[in-house]
């Protein structure tokens, strides 16, 4: 197949969806309201709670939601066939993703801002409070960790990124004084702020920063050394700043990064249409996991994922200033992390066909993807595989013209851009959820602002040196992707319970909910047998805790729904005038 008419098709299909699905669900099932006073202006303090306009925070949502998610998830998941890949990513970002997210954002914008797992408390109650935050806990902890040791890894693999990625930070803090101090308008000085990171882009390319060839350090010294500055210096200062001053107008700026990069692709695509060399469907790779469930676990981000609905009730709800913006905010974004997802995977199954080194030669067309593709163990390495995306949308982008160093300079720095603004927002969201902790427990040395980002940045600090490598938290990885489609779950179901309570059908979110929760528990339990299988104690004894959690919580949320319809008319009314909406 053609990748110019692939792209075409699903682009159309999701304006259509955005204008129609969306739409609904935003004003016949959740009621958007325009009058309502949102949190970030009943609640405002200028530092997590900032009104802000629907394009500043569209670029914060977006690049936090998306981060390498929907780059990495269908760069693996193509193994078993580009149809399945696509099918899911188009599939599931209208009817799953945009639902869970939209839903997400628009009940914590309607309970103060608070975080997903701190609402279950007035929705379901308070003890599946305490198992959803722990879990949230949990997958945070995993992301800070690995995610700072990405970064160390891609700015060893990508040393032409470190001068524009560090560069960003005083380029995000000056465009955030323009903006919010000096009431300049956003548009000019954006654009001013993306060229000047584009002229960074141009001197790391022939300027690259390799600490192994500058200062003679090892391969394994590098990484430490990077991993420390992104959790110490990066991750601090994102999560323990006002949101204005560096977080939201570095993630605007990676926004519009992320367009330009989305621009060139899509030129690319349109210039060179690349034909699809890789096969429509292959059900059994070379020891790969089954298709089904785990489909729906390796290609999370561009279809739904439990991290967004973190994002969302996390440091989105604080920002958004009105509902009729949270359809654009939270259904959007979604669909945009969809349109990523499919230029993802245009990426590494029709634009390595142009060209890619293996063995020692270059091979073109079918070749080049089988060579890459050759078995499982290939296909689900980090670096493999943004190689073959920063490799094939290099291709695209160099075939009109874009000389392929620069090419590769600004698809390598908007990588490491989006590895960075994961870390920035899980770090800020960490010390929320232990900030909401402390207060459920009346813990006083945790409620503080800076004692949480410490505790987020020391614990992940931990996690990933407790072996001396940085590579710690990998030992946890295996869990993640099981874990954070649970959380998608999970945040569904407390959407359906929100609906239920408020007499509105909840088939849009039930369905999503009962799927998701069924084809995690699906995948959990294979990684429990072969977690025992493999005398893996660790992962066995944390997988069997969290398949329990689930279990918990799904009981005493069911027992709620009964209690729900069990209601008088009467007592249904009072209950759905009631509560998180007042």
């Amino acid at each position: 197949m053609n990748s110019l008419v692939l792209a075409l098709l699903v682009m159309i299909g999701y304006i259509i969806a955005y204008h129609t699905y969306g739409k609904f669900m935003a004003r016949k099932i959740f009621q958007i309201n325009p009058d309502a006073i949102c949190p970030s202006k009943a609640l405002q303090d200028n530092h997590d709670f900032v009104p802000t306009k629907k394009e500043m925070l569209f670029g914060h949502h977006f690049t936090s939601i998306a981060g390498l998610g929907p780059i990495v998830g269908p760069a693996i998941a193509v193994i078993w066939g580009w149809i399945p890949a696509m099918i899911w990513i188009f599939v599931g970002s209208i009817f799953f993703g945009a639902v869970h997210d939209f839903s997400s954002l628009i009940i914590s914008m309607r309970a103060e801002g608070r975080s997903i797992g701190d609402v279950a408390s007035d929705i379901v109650n308070k003890r599946v409070r305490t198992l959803f935050l722990l879990i949230i806990f949990f997958e945070l902890w995993l992301v800070i960790a690995v995610f700072a040791l990405i970064i160390g890894l891609l700015f060893n693999m990508y040393p032409i990124a470190v001068i524009p990625v560090w560069f960003e930070i005083p380029i995000a803090i000056y465009l955030g004084h323009l903006f919010y101090k000096k009431g300049v308008d956003i548009l000019w000085p954006s654009i001013a702020a993306v060229f000047v990171m584009y002229i960074t882009v141009a001197i790391g390319a022939y300027l690259p920063i390799d600490l192994q060839a500058i200062f003679g350090m090892s391969k394994q010294a590098s990484i430490i050394f990077w991993i420390l500055m992104v959790l110490i210096i990066d991750a601090w200062l994102a999560s323990s700043l006002p949101v204005q001053t560096l977080l939201q107008p570095r993630d605007f700026i990676n926004s519009h990064q992320l367009v330009i990069a989305m621009f060139l692709l899509g030129l690319g695509v349109v210039v060179a249409h690349p034909a699809i060399v890789a096969p429509a469907v292959n059900a059994s790779p070379k020891g790969a996991p089954a298709l089904l469930p785990f489909l729906f676990v390796v290609l999370a981000c561009g279809a739904i994922s439990g991290f967004h609905s973190v994002v969302s009730s996390g440091t989105s709800s604080k920002q958004c200033d009105s509902e009729t913006n949270s359809l654009f905010i939270g259904y959007g974004s979604m669909l945009w992390e969809g349109f990523l997802a499919t230029l993802a995977v245009i990426a590494v199954a029709a634009g390595i066909g142009l060209g890619m080194p293996c063995g020692g030669e270059t091979l073109f067309g079918a070749e080049a993807f089988n060579c890459h593709y050759i078995d499982w163990q290939a296909a689900q390495g980090l670096g493999s595989k943004l190689g073959a995306f920063v490799q094939g949308s290099a291709n695209m982008i160099e075939s009109y013209g874009i000389p392929a160093k620069i090419a590769l300079s600004v698809m390598a720095v908007f990588i490491v851009s989006f590895a960075a603004t994961t870390v920035d927002t899980a770090t800020r969201i960490q010390r929320y959820v232990i900030v909401e902790l402390a207060n459920a427990y009346n813990f006083k040395p945790l409620k503080k602002r800076q004692a949480g980002t410490a505790f987020a940045v020391i614990s992940a600090g931990i996690l990933a040196f407790y072996d001396g490598s940085g590579k710690g938290a990998l030992k946890l990885w295996p869990l993640f992707g099981s874990v954070n489609q649970l959380l998608a779950g999970l945040a569904l179901l407390v959407a359906t319970i929100y609906l239920a309570k408020r007499r509105v059908k909840i088939a849009y979110t039930g369905i999503p909910m009962i799927f998701m929760i069924f084809i995690t528990g699906w995948a959990m339990i294979l990684n429990i047998q072969k977690f025992f299988s493999s005398s893996n104690w660790l992962l066995f004894i944390i997988g069997v805790l969290v398949f329990i959690l689930e279990i918990w919580m799904i009981i005493e949320s069911v027992i709620v729904l009964k209690d729900v319809y069990g209601k008088s008319e009467e007592e249904k009314f009072v209950t759905a005038t009631s509560g998180i909406d007042n």
